[in-house]
């Protein structure tokens, strides 16, 4: 927090204020506005937010800052941006209030979704700004602590139709405000400094000593105003007497630092304080103050020097000095300060500051302090806030003086940056574990995670490695963690993400060789069974084992202890294999929509990253290609958030589902090298599908033939149906046949519409006459009680082709009028074209494109189209999508325009 800066600071800033008032200016239209302000330290941001205050006269303020000390603590700056309102929180629904007290540390309850706790703020924001324009000011951004950076930036992204402006200062970009408007703020022109310079100087100075200022400061304003300060005539002439060669920010503290010299001890000890309690609570202050013994008398003298205004909130005149403040003292001094501040913070209220204050005043190790960290990071994993779990255990463990319990502590925030995404920080704290400190089982988990790690990062070889290792060490110690260790390795394998020699089959072996099941069996049991059943003896045996594998995931509670396991990248991978090898597709949708729900209520990005991938793919097979890329697109969101390397597959097999042949072929392309070395079956399945949309069936039964050597688990039953369309279009019988054996197998051994569907049309495919009518009719049938919708509208393509060839025209007309209409509203364009070629040939014209469909909407429009439609209020809609109600009546808006209606009801009529 900061008083108001000089008006000085403001010289030669007219471009700069020009923006700020365009940005208020949107604001008040209710179209929102979003600003980054960047530019190095003292450069005048501070005084443009001070100048936006003055400029929104009419506007209600909200402010907060990021404050480096506290950049672990969850949500510390988000809880200061939001308490002027938190009056309006009854007026959220229930969930989204829930979410955020929770977060911001004003109740108990289970961990909040992040994006819920977003949506709450954008709310809590919006209901702010009904009665008046509000305006909300984040100073120093850089070090705003990461929940409330994703959550500011969720916010930011959301203010379309909104009263509210938003502006963020800075020193540097920062990858959470990519695509905001930027206002770079530049250092003062030689004219402006001048002027600035002269208004500040006491006395009239040589014009050379003035020139010779002008440019050390570089422009500067901050520089300009302070760095002459206490200092005399013939310092000034020697350059501020100051080493000429140390960094700007550097000089401008080593003013402040002059300035502090001459107060007394008591003034600066009381800045001291204010400088360690970031949050600017005076209460805190005064009772720290009364146990260090500082006097009232310090208060005037600091105030009066211009350097601190004792609020509320007690406010540093910039960001500067409080930095200054804190490095001036001795480290003893400072431990004297965090320890009168850990006393005078109530342990009910803020027990987690009141941790942090006391680990910031042990000198060394003290086990107690240790422990109250290990306790604040149990509140904060309750709060969501799994980056300040991993801070909290990290701080304990550096605190810890006992080898072995610092070893374990490190290795428990590992796994907490892990489950934060942040997967490079997890590795540097498996790096500090002193080798001989962990019995073997600790080295086994080290290695188990660090297999983990290298499986999400793509590393394939070294998690196959690394998996094996743990496994192999974990036999004699824990049977159970090594079955889950097997499996990890065993859907890694299968899934191409870990590398191992003799591949999958060599993973199963090793498996049925070691500990057995425990009996009870657990899911995990059951589905390491299944899995090494299916590798060593086929489809058939394994069927009843992967039946009842997929019984257990269905009823498993995911919410509780053992949540890690079933949220992790295996976990989520292994439920879809299950799914996918007995053909249900309804149970393929559930299992990955509750993943991506407990991947939010756990807070864990990194988890939910893949799981909206996986999300993803089961619309994709029910048709809702716009619900897909909402998805990926969230799940970029994230790993830009995060760091971490995007998804590959999913945006790679949309493209082809929508037959963008450019954009998927360069994804193909972007990952063909990666895919060919880790034997990734996605971009060959991506390849068939786009293939098979073009109609260049060679090209896609190549793909198809290669990704079925070896057989891929899981992903046989999305690439069989490629295969066999792809042989039958391009004469290849025997492979045809093939095809159609393979399903055989699995229609002998399981009950599934999807599957018989699939069967009947390859029979279909290799029939003819009668018997080929009787197929395709029973395709039709069987996909038609099923969610993958775009399968049922191939099969009208194909039953529509097969009766064009057989000179039944009209009938033909039906169904290529049903295939083209369904891909049309999908958007899976090659398809549709194909659809169209075929119409032409029965002599009908395929309708004109018009604006009825959802496909010429944009993806927020069509969704909110499709919701709107079906009855949701906007409120409703703006929950589920996580933007706020005024977001959706402007597209609304936007959508009855295009469609030329005037209600919810011509609107669903016309999608209809």
């Amino acid at each position: 927090m900061v008083t108001r800066a000089p008006a000085a600071a403001l010289f030669g800033r007219q471009r700069e204020r020009e923006v700020l008032d365009r940005v208020l200016e949107g604001a008040r239209e209710g179209r929102g506005g979003v600003l980054a302000v960047y530019g190095e330290p003292g450069v005048g941001k501070t005084a443009l937010l001070e100048y936006s205050i003055e400029a929104g006269r009419n506007f209600r303020i909200s402010r907060t800052s990021g404050v480096e000390g506290e950049m672990e603590l969850a949500f510390a700056a988000l809880q200061q941006l939001c308490s002027p309102s938190f009056d309006l929180l009854e007026h959220l629904p229930q969930p989204q209030r829930e979410a955020v007290e929770v977060a911001l540390g004003l109740s108990a309850g289970r961990p909040p979704n992040p994006f819920l706790v977003g949506l709450a703020v954008l709310n809590l924001l919006s209901e702010a700004a009904e009665e008046q324009p509000l305006l909300c000011l984040v100073d120093d951004a850089q070090w705003l602590d990461s929940g409330s950076a994703r959550v500011l930036a969720f916010v930011a992204r959301r203010l379309l139709a909104e009263r509210i402006a938003m502006v963020f200062a800075a020193r540097e970009p920062l990858e959470a405000l990519d695509g905001f408007a930027e206002l770079q703020v530049e250092p003062l022109g030689h004219r402006d400094a001048r002027a600035l310079l002269d208004s500040v100087l006491p006395a009239r100075l040589d014009e050379r000593v003035l020139e010779q200022i002008v440019a050390e400061t570089r422009g500067n304003p901050l520089a300009l105003l302070e760095l002459p300060r206490g200092l005399t005539p013939a310092q000034l002439a020697g350059g501020f007497g100051l080493p000429g060669a140390l960094p700007l920010s550097a000089r401008i503290e080593q003013s402040f630092e002059r300035r502090l010299a001459r107060l007394p001890r008591d003034a600066r000890r009381l800045l001291l304080l204010a400088a360690a309690e970031p949050v600017g609570d005076p209460a805190v202050l005064w009772r720290a103050g009364e146990l260090l013994g500082i006097p009232e008398s310090a208060v005037d003298i600091v105030e009066s020097d211009g350097l601190l205004v004792l609020g509320p909130p007690v406010a540093f005149r910039h960001p500067l000095v409080r930095s200054a403040v804190y490095a001036a003292v001795e480290p003893n001094e400072r431990r004297e300060i965090h320890r009168a501040l850990a006393e005078a913070t109530d342990p009910k209220l803020d027990p987690d500051r009141r941790a942090w204050h006391r680990a910031q005043a042990a000198a060394g190790p003290d086990e107690d302090v240790a422990v109250e960290l290990e306790r604040s990071a149990t509140r904060a994993q309750a709060r969501g806030g799994v980056a300040a779990v991993a801070a909290f255990l990290e701080r304990a463990a550096a605190l810890t003086p006992e080898p072995t319990h610092r070893a374990r502590r490190l290795l428990a925030a590992a796994a907490a940056k892990r489950d934060a995404g942040d997967l490079e920080a997890a590795l540097g704290l498996l790096g500090r574990i002193e080798a001989g400190t962990l019995d073997e089982l600790g080295e086994a988990r080290i290695d188990l995670l660090r297999a983990q790690i290298a499986s999400e990062q793509r590393r394939g070889d070294d998690a196959g490695r690394l998996f094996l290792a743990a496994a192999s060490r974990l036999e004699r110690l824990d049977p159970e963690l090594t079955r889950e260790t097997y499996l990890e390795a065993l859907g890694g394998a299968m899934a191409s993400d870990a590398q191992v020699v003799g591949g999958p089959a060599t993973v199963a072996a090793a498996a049925r060789a070691g500990p057995p099941a425990a009996v009870p069996p657990r899911t995990v049991d059951v589905l390491l069974d299944a899995f090494a059943i299916r590798l060593t003896d086929g489809f058939a045996a394994a069927a009843p084992a992967l039946a009842q594998a997929l019984e257990h995931l269905l009823t498993l509670d995911i919410s509780g202890d053992g949540a890690d396991r079933w949220l992790s990248l295996s976990g989520l991978r292994d439920s879809n294999i299950v799914a996918e090898e007995i053909w249900d597709d309804e149970a393929m949708y559930l299992l990955a929509a509750r993943q991506v729900q407990a991947a939010r209520d756990a807070g864990a990005l990194g988890h939910l990253q893949f799981a909206l991938s996986f999300l993803a793919r089961n619309h994709m097979l029910a048709g809702e290609l716009t619900a897909a890329a909402l998805l990926i697109d969230e799940a970029r969101v994230i790993a830009e958030a995060t760091g971490n390397p995007p998804l590959v597959s999913a945006p790679m097999i949309l493209a082809a589902w929508r037959g963008q042949e450019s954009e998927a072929s360069e994804l193909i392309e972007a990952s063909f090298e990666e895919a060919a070395r880790q034997g990734w079956t996605s971009n060959n399945y991506a390849r068939c599908v786009l293939y098979n949309g073009l109609g260049r069936h060679d090209a896609a039964l190549e793909a198809a033939c290669e990704a079925m050597q070896p057989d891929p688990i899981g992903y046989g039953t999305l690439l069989v149906p490629e295969l066999a369309e792809a042989a039958s279009r391009a004469g290849d019988r025997a492979r045809l046949e093939t095809a159609c054996e393979w399903l055989s197998e699995r229609t002998g051994a399981i009950s599934s519409g999807w599957l018989t569907g699939i069967d009947a049309r390859v029979r279909a495919l290799l029939s003819e006459s009668d018997v080929a009518d009787a197929h395709y009719c029973d395709s039709i049938a069987h996909l038609s009680r099923t969610r993958v919708r775009l399968e049922l509208a191939r099969t009208h393509l194909l039953y529509g082709e097969w009766l064009r060839r057989e000179r039944r025209r009209i009938d033909a007309r039906e169904h290529l009028r049903t295939a083209f209409e369904a891909f049309t509203s999908m958007g899976a364009e090659a398809f549709a074209r194909r659809a169209e070629r075929e119409l032409l040939a029965t002599g009908e014209h395929a309708r004109k494109r018009t604006i009825d469909t959802l496909g010429d909407l944009t993806p927020q429009e069509a969704q909110i189209s499709r919701l709107a439609a079906q009855g949701h209020s906007n409120k409703e809609i703006a929950a589920q999508l996580y933007i706020s109600p005024s977001t959706v009546e402007y597209h609304l808006h936007k959508v009855f325009r295009k469609f030329g209606v005037k209600s919810r009801t011509q609107l669903a009529h016309r999608l209809s």
